[in-house]
């Protein structure tokens, strides 16, 4: 039976994927999914530097808008929704086409990942977010120490992970980091090609720069306290984003706005820096030079499509 087609463009932070993936969808007839952990929130528009209606140039959008920021988003979440989009795409004679720098979100959709009743232990998760109030840095250095791989790729402000990876690895005595590279020799479930934009790191590193300085111009700050104002804080998951936390911060009084941006900046460049990290661990990657034109790496993508005969 012939796999359904699929194509991934993905790459770090403000690598330019939203405009370059509207324009490969108009060339090749596909249909976009969000594999952004953040942009599935309504109301969080400036720091997620979600695409507007105009910037879809009438592109459908999938996983964009979906969720309040009081709820929670997660990777078996993102799969159920991705996987019913893509059989939505696939049903009109489009191409799905996933678009976002989230690389385990865009694992599990590739590959299928089973999430077992294994992955919710609420007693060593609440054991564990307990000590993550008490002193996070020493949770982070105890998933040093039991599986120093992880920490190359999660961040010690990521609650979240820190948290999942040491439960994974009490439930099942297993480094997660070794769980996600055996997941990546799963077989694939589609007929799929993965391209990850890849920039040279000056360049990238001054285009994070000026991004956060065009997000606070365009009311960052504003963002945040309104949704401060609706009861959201550090405690919600979609307040632990990149953006949101440090403007919190600041507001809460803890910073400066100039240290907060600051410290965003630099999170944010650390941030692009695992994402690498994550897509170089793939297989079948497909890397494009960020240094071209989008008419040139377009050109490169079609045909590349072409002969893996996703299109033709």
């Amino acid at each position: 039976m012939k796999k359904p087609p699929l194509v991934i463009l993905t790459g770090p932070t403000a690598a330019g994927k939203t405009a370059l993936s509207v324009r490969l969808a108009k060339r090749i007839g596909g249909e976009i999914i969000s594999a952004d952990s953040m942009q599935v929130y309504k109301g969080m528009d400036i720091g997620t530097a979600k695409i507007t209606k105009e910037e879809m140039c009438g592109i459908p959008h999938y996983l964009i808008d979906v969720l309040d920021p009081k709820e929670d988003f997660n990777v078996f979440l993102f799969q159920k929704l991705a996987k019913q989009a893509a059989d939505g795409i696939l049903s009109k004679g489009k191409i799905p086409i996933v678009a976002g720098g989230t690389g385990f979100y865009i694992q599990a959709l590739l590959y299928g990942i089973e999430f077992t009743d294994n992955d919710d232990n609420t007693e060593i998760r609440g054991k564990y977010m307990k000590q993550a109030e008490k002193d996070p840095d020493a949770l982070y250095e105890k998933l040093r120490e039991v599986d120093p791989e992880a920490c190359e790729y999660i961040h010690k402000n990521n609650i979240k992970r820190v948290v999942r990876a040491l439960e994974f690895y009490e439930l099942t005595g297993t480094k997660i980091s070794l769980h996600n590279a055996e997941q990546r020799e799963r077989e694939a479930e589609w007929e799929f090609a993965y391209f990850v934009l890849s920039p040279d790191r000056e360049t990238l590193y001054k285009r994070i720069d000026e991004r956060v300085d065009r997000m606070l111009d365009a009311g960052l700050l504003d963002e945040v306290r309104y949704l401060k104002s609706l009861g959201l804080n550090k405690d919600h998951v979609s307040m632990k984003g990149l953006g949101y936390k440090e403007m919190l911060d600041h507001l809460d009084g803890n910073t400066s706005l100039e240290k907060a941006t600051e410290i965003l900046k630099r999170d944010t460049r650390h941030f692009a820096k695992r994402q690498m990290t994550w897509f170089r661990r793939e297989r079948d990657v497909i890397y494009l030079d960020r240094a071209k034109t989008d008419d040139e790496l377009l050109n490169e993508i079609e045909d590349i499509l072409r002969n893996k005969g996703i299109i033709r």
